[in-house]
């Protein structure tokens, strides 16, 4: 009876710590529900490593290439937008195009950051393969979504595109994203960036289970400077 009472209370336990982690988890990070806060001025250089269901890879930003952009995806980051999120547009036929991502998996944050728009910077640089970009729906609407050039997409740089960045480690991971949906509804059989907007997470996991998304996105710290270079 005792040896009972005592497996009892430890599953107890365990399902309580249980609950308690997955709360905590899934609890929103009070600056991504408050887009105006978050307006630190990126480095003019800076990496992000991006963990995904594939595997890594490696941005490295420019902010010199287009600083809105650059600042905007620096704030992100570093509040743990993109932690989650789905590629939700990958699109590889009938020529090799785009992997898109940037709408929360969290419809309260998506609905947060939906007008939450920055104004357009030059293009300074093309979108070539590997570069990324911040997808737009007109003249000043950026908001979270970014995309990574698969090809040349320079027919793009006249439309307001401005590359921030490029893939300068695992572009074959970014090549292995999940890209069988295609084009996204109504063109397409992939995701309804509306319903994803609304419904989220339960959406893509319902509907399209094989997306790969972002683990986790972060800031790589800059590496140490040799002690030759400290000032005297």
């Amino acid at each position: 009876m005792k040896q009972a009472l005592l497996t009892l209370l430890i599953c107890g336990l365990a399902f309580a710590q249980s609950k308690s982690a997955a709360k905590k988890s899934a609890a929103v990070h009070p600056s991504l529900m408050n887009p105006s806060s978050l307006k630190a001025q990126a480095p003019a250089n800076y990496d992000v490593k991006f963990t995904t269901t594939k595997g890594d890879f490696v941005v490295e930003v420019h902010r010199g290439w287009a600083p809105r952009g650059a600042d905007r995806f620096y704030n992100l980051v570093r509040n743990g937008f993109y932690n989650d999120c789905t590629f939700f547009r990958v699109l590889k036929t009938p020529r090799p195009f785009m992997a898109q991502f940037g709408i929360s998996p969290n419809p309260a944050i998506a609905k947060a950051w939906q007008n939450a728009n920055i104004m357009d910077d030059r293009t300074l640089e093309s979108n070539k393969r590997g570069r990324i970009t911040f997808a737009t729906a007109g003249p000043n609407t950026r908001t979270t979504q970014v995309f990574i050039n698969y090809g040349d997409n320079s027919f793009l740089d006249s439309q307001g595109f401005a590359p921030f960045g490029e893939v300068i480690e695992g572009m074959d991971v970014v090549d292995q994203l999940y890209g069988d949906y295609g084009e996204g509804a109504p063109q397409g059989h992939g995701p309804d960036q509306g319903k994803l907007q609304s419904e989220g997470k339960a959406y893509t996991d319902r509907y399209f289970p094989h997306l790969d998304k972002v683990i986790k996105a972060v800031v790589v710290p800059a590496a140490p400077k040799p002690a030759g270079d400290a000032k005297k």
